[in-house]
């Protein structure tokens, strides 16, 4: 019985995208938000009770791929596709029409990036490109923050369009990211995730629910920084 618990619970994960979705498509951003976090919930417990419990199996990680590709994947496709909808309205009933597809490229490039995963032998204390739940986040806190922002009511289209083709990028790219999974607690061999996590509790402090874009956006520029810094070091030891 207890090899169906992690399953359940990557199964509640994708329930919990299917609802999101559904808000998503009435452009119900901040409730799109809200159920994409108890996916993400879900989803970080499905693995945790599969090695608690010793049940891990190939049918668990297919499933979690499957659930992922809709509470990571398709929901903020949705949403770029929306936010560039926003943008499109100036520009004719032909952009307007077709252009916002393109906004499903995210989609594609998050079920790409979930099946790399699955055959990555590298990933397993760091990441290689943008992990989909990190990419979801930033989209959908962007459609939060123009749902609810007084001075604006779209996105201008480039903005829109470009976030759709560096979330696309940066998904698939060969881009050390560091991982937030502790291997022990010691301030020299953690700094940069002590850092991380300090810096995202004060832009919480600060912007509360908006904050979530920035922390992303710290994320991936305090993994270059510290790329940078290990090969310089390297350079110089050598």
């Amino acid at each position: 019985m207890k090899k169906f618990i992690p399953n359940l619970i990557t199964l509640l994960n994708l329930s919990c995208g299917i609802v999101a979705l559904r808000f998503a498509m009435d452009q119900a951003f901040d409730m799109a938000l809200l159920w994409f976090f108890l996916g993400i919930v879900f989803d970080f417990f499905d693995g945790f009770a599969a090695r608690w419990l010793k049940v891990t199996s190939p049918l668990g990680l297919q499933l979690d791929s499957l659930a992922d590709m809709v509470t990571s994947g398709l929901v903020p496709g949705q949403v770029m596709y929306s936010l560039i909808s926003f943008g499109t309205a100036p520009y004719g009933d032909a952009v307007h029409l077709f252009l916002p597809f393109a906004g499903y490229l995210v989609t594609l490039a998050s079920a790409y990036r979930l099946a790399r995963f699955n055959i990555d032998t590298r990933q397993h204390d760091s990441f290689i490109g943008l992990p989909t739940p990190a990419n979801a986040l930033f989209i959908l806190t962007v459609g939060y923050m123009v749902q609810k922002a007084q001075y604006i009511s779209a996105l201008p289209l480039w903005v829109a369009l470009l976030i759709t083709l560096v979330s696309c990028y940066l998904l698939n790219s060969n881009l050390p990211l560091f991982s937030l999974k502790f291997k022990d607690f010691s301030l020299k061999k953690n700094a940069i995730k002590y850092i991380f996590l300090l810096l995202s509790l004060v832009l919480l402090l600060c912007f509360q629910i908006n904050a979530f874009a920035l922390i992303i956006l710290a994320y991936i520029l305090l993994s270059i920084g510290s790329n940078l810094f290990k090969n310089k070091d390297k350079n110089e030891t050598i």
